[in-house]
C-alpha cells in the first residue's frame, strides 16, 4: 500500500549548518574535545560502561558546584528542566515560594510556582539591581517561606546577585535555598556548601561549552529531609529527584531503569567537566574575571555604556550594554549575524533596551573579544544602523 503523505523534499539534501561565532547568552561554541566526544559509539543506558560515565559526571558535578551533596546528577532536559526538577521536589501544592525577581528568571520560577498551585510570594527588584540582605530578611520573616529563589546569574540583565549571607537568613527561620546557576557556574565564584545552599542547578551550554540539554543540579541533606518528608509524591515522576538519584547511583543502592538516558549528552557532559577539572575551577573563574574587566574597558573606549552601573553586580561571563540612542538594535545584530557573529538583544522587560553578550567558557579570550568590539562598533555606528 502506498503511503497518502509523500517524502518531504526538504529532507533529501542535507541541512546547512554554518559555523558561526556563539557570543550571545548561550548556547556558547564546543571545544573540539567536547563535539568529538559526542562521535563515541551509543552505549545502552544501563550498560556498565555508560553507568561509569554518569559516576565520573556525578563526582565532576560536585566538584563544580564545590559540594559533598550525595544527590547530585544531571536532568535530562535543558536548565528549565533543572528548574523545574528543583521546584517540584523541594514544594508541595499550598507552600509558600518567595522569589527574588530582578528578571525574566525570577519571572519564570514564580509563573511555574503559580501553575504548581503554590503561594508564591515575589521581592520585585530594579533592572540591573540585586535584593539587600534587609530585604529577603524582611520577605522571609513576613511571608514565612518553604523555599527562596534566587538567580545567581540574571542572564537578562547581567546581574551576578550576592549569596552571602542568605542561607544563615534562610535556615534561621525554616526556609531552603534554591539558587539558579545556569549563566554563571563557572565564570564567578560559587561554593555551594560554604554558602549554605540547599539546591543548585545549572545548564550544560554556557561556561560549560557543551550541548544544551542536560542539567546539573544538587541537593543538599536539608533538601533531602524535606523530599523524603513529603505529604503527597512530587508531581512528576521524570523530575523526581529520588528516582533520578537512584539512576545517577546517588544513594549506592542497585540502579533501577528511570528513563533512557541521554547518552552522547552525557558523554559531552564529562568532556566539559574534565576540561575545567584540567583547567581548576578557581583558575576557570579567574581567567573569566580577569578577561572582563579587560572586554568592558574596551566597550567603554569605544563608545558604550554598560547597563549594571554597579561594577560589583556585573556577571563576569555576560555583559548587557545599552543600545545608545538613534541605533535600531535589531539591525546591529542582523548586520552582525551576517558575518556569522552572533549577539543577542534583551529579553523580557530588557527587550530593546540592551544588547547581550556572552563570553562563556573558551569564548572568554582577550583575541577574541577584540574581534567582537571591533565588529560590533562598525554595525553600531555605521550610517545603515541608524533609524531613518
Amino acid at each position: 500500500m502506498a503511503s497518502s503523505i509523500p517524502p518531504p523534499e526538504v529532507l533529501k539534501n542535507p541541512p546547512n549548518i554554518p559555523e558561526k561565532q556563539l557570543f550571545g547568552p548561550g548556547p556558547s561554541n564546543m571545544s573540539h574535545e567536547i563535539r568529538h566526544s559526542m562521535d563515541a559509539p551509543l552505549l545502552g543506558h544501563l550498560h556498565v560502561e555508560f553507568c561509569q560515565i554518569m559516576d565520573d559526571c556525578r563526582v565532576g558535578i560536585q566538584y563544580l558546584f564545590q559540594t559533598k551533596n550525595p544527590l547530585t546528577f544531571a536532568v535530562s532536559g535543558t536548565g528549565h528542566a533543572g528548574m523545574e526538577c528543583a521546584v517540584m521536589n523541594l514544594l508541595e501544592n499550598g507552600e509558600t515560594f518567595l522569589v527574588i525577581q530582578n528578571g525574566i528568571w525570577g519571572l519564570r520560577a514564580a509563573n511555574l510556582g503559580k501553575r504548581l498551585g503554590l503561594n508564591v510570594q515575589t521581592i520585585i527588584l530594579p533592572e540591573g539591581s540585586a535584593a539587600s540582605l534587609e530585604q529577603i530578611r524582611e520577605g522571609i520573616i513576613k511571608y514565612k517561606p518553604k523555599v527562596l529563589f534566587i538567580c545567581h546569574g540574571e542572564s537578562s540583565t547581567g546581574v551576578a546577585h550576592p549569596l552571602k549571607g542568605i542561607s544563615e537568613i534562610c535556615h534561621e527561620n525554616g526556609t531552603l535555598l534554591l539558587v539558579d546557576t545556569v549563566a554563571s557556574i563557572g565564570g564567578t565564584e560559587f561554593d555551594a556548601d560554604a554558602l549554605g545552599v540547599d539546591c543548585v542547578y545549572t545548564a550544560t551550554q554556557k561556561v560549560l561549552n557543551a550541548p544544551p540539554g542536560l542539567a546539573p543540579i544538587s541537593f543538599s541533606e536539608k533538601a533531602v529531609e524535606k523530599i523524603k518528608n513529603r505529604k503527597t509524591q512530587c508531581v512528576s515522576f521524570y523530575f523526581d529527584a529520588l528516582e533520578l538519584g537512584n539512576y545517577w547511583n546517588c544513594f549506592g543502592e542497585p540502579r533501577r531503569y528511570h528513563h533512557t538516558g541521554m547518552i552522547s549528552m552525557v558523554y559531552s557532559l564529562r568532556a566539559a567537566l574534565a576540561a575545567i577539572a584540567k583547567e581548576g575551577i578557581e583558575n576557570e573563574i579567574k581567567r573569566h574575571k580577569e578577561n572582563i574587566v579587560y572586554f568592558h574597558q574596551k566597550l567603554e573606549d569605544a563608545g558604550f555604556k554598560l547597563f549594571v552601573e554597579d561594577k560589583d553586580l556585573r556577571l563576569p561571563c555576560l555583559t548587557t550594554i545599552r543600545v545608545p540612542e538613534g541605533i535600531e538594535w535589531k539591525a546591529v545584530i542582523d548586520k552582525l549575524m551576517a558575518q556569522k557573529i552572533e549577539i543577542s538583544g534583551g529579553l523580557g522587560s530588557t527587550l530593546g533596551k540592551i544588547w547581550r553578550i556572552g563570553t562563556f567558557g573558551i569564548n572568554s579570550d582577550k583575541t577574541k573579544m577584540d574581534k567582537i568590539v571591533s565588529a560590533l562598533k562598525d554595525a553600531t555606528f555605521s550610517a545603515n544602523s541608524k533609524v531613518n
